[in-house]
């Protein structure tokens, strides 16, 4: 069955004229410019509250930064443990316990659903980890030249860098952006939200905005939405579009597949080169009124939105 179009693509859909679609960029501006305003009036407003309350209770937390997750002593997975104390996600910590990286009281566990609890004293390549008290969910606007590994040997910059004054608790990146990709991340240490975000049977759907180092011509227009077959099986897009007619290199695409570089390689496999990548909305949540390189926290609704979500929700 053919999945339905995103709103975000529903102004491609019918035949307009040019006036018509003006006139909608238009008013979609004014729409915008106010929000933005009206956004960073109440982000100035929270601003001064939040000083004077700090100046009443030195030391306090952004309300919305963290969400208290209480001390779980109820057995889980090993792997989950791991994602609880804000380490990887949950595939990633499986593969760390299998590789023979982690010890349960001081003995070598390589299955990664082996029992424990916060009782047992878990170590991580030989440091003692800890479930995280407090769950939190930062959403940044990536820039390029930023990796999302949360630790780079080469010394590298990374998405850390720019959430350095956020939080304490150790957070890691829901799924990955390669460096040369900006856009909509979300970090967090809640490794059951990133394991469900990242699984593939919710098929969480993403936007991204196309810079095409040519015009994109409709038979590879076509191919690419009929699917393509690149060398680790095939791939295909749910909605594809030209936001402006007349730039056939700026192409909108949204896509609920999670695999490595999927977008860059589905245009690379037909010719063309990939100028600029950006992803404008990740389930559900998009970049709007953060800018370049800055972050905000979640909101609880947005946290309860994400949570909440069933499969191919956006």
């Amino acid at each position: 069955m053919k999945k339905k179009s995103s709103n975000n693509f529903s102004k491609f859909s019918g035949k307009k004229s040019n006036a018509a679609i003006k006139e909608q960029f238009k008013k979609e501006k004014r729409e915008w410019k106010k929000e933005r305003e009206e956004y960073f009036e109440k982000k100035k407003a929270e601003s001064r509250e939040q000083k004077d309350t700090s100046k009443q209770t030195p030391g306090t937390r952004h309300p919305v930064a963290v969400i208290a997750s209480g001390a779980k002593q109820q057995e889980m997975p090993l792997n989950k443990f791991i994602a609880h104390a804000g380490i990887c996600a949950r595939r990633d910590a499986a593969e760390m316990v299998k590789k023979g990286l982690v010890k349960v009281n001081n003995q070598l566990v390589t299955e990664p659903g082996h029992k424990v609890s916060a009782k047992d004293e878990i170590q991580v390549n030989g440091k003692k980890i800890f479930l995280a008290k407090n769950l939190v969910y930062i959403l940044i606007n990536k820039p390029k030249d930023y990796i999302t590994t949360t630790d780079d040997p080469q010394k590298r910059k990374t998405v850390l860098d720019l959430i350095q004054r956020a939080t304490r608790e150790r957070v890691y990146s829901v799924g990955r952006l390669d460096r040369n990709t900006s856009g909509v991340l979300l970090l967090t240490n809640d490794g059951d939200l990133s394991q469900k975000l990242t699984h593939p049977s919710h098929e969480v759907k993403k936007i991204y905005q196309v810079t095409l180092d040519k015009p994109l011509d409709k038979k590879d227009f076509d191919q690419i939405l009929k699917g393509i077959t690149l060398e680790d099986g095939p791939a295909s897009v749910d909605v594809l579009a030209y936001p402006d007619l007349k730039d056939k290199t700026q192409i909108g695409v949204e896509i609920h597949s999670g695999r490595n570089r999927i977008v860059r390689r589905i245009f690379e496999h037909l010719g063309y080169d990939v100028k600029n990548l950006d992803r404008v909305m990740f389930a559900g949540l998009t970049k709007k009124n953060i800018e370049r390189g800055k972050w905000r926290y979640l909101s609880e609704k947005e946290v309860r939105d994400l949570k909440h979500f069933g499969k191919g929700a956006h």
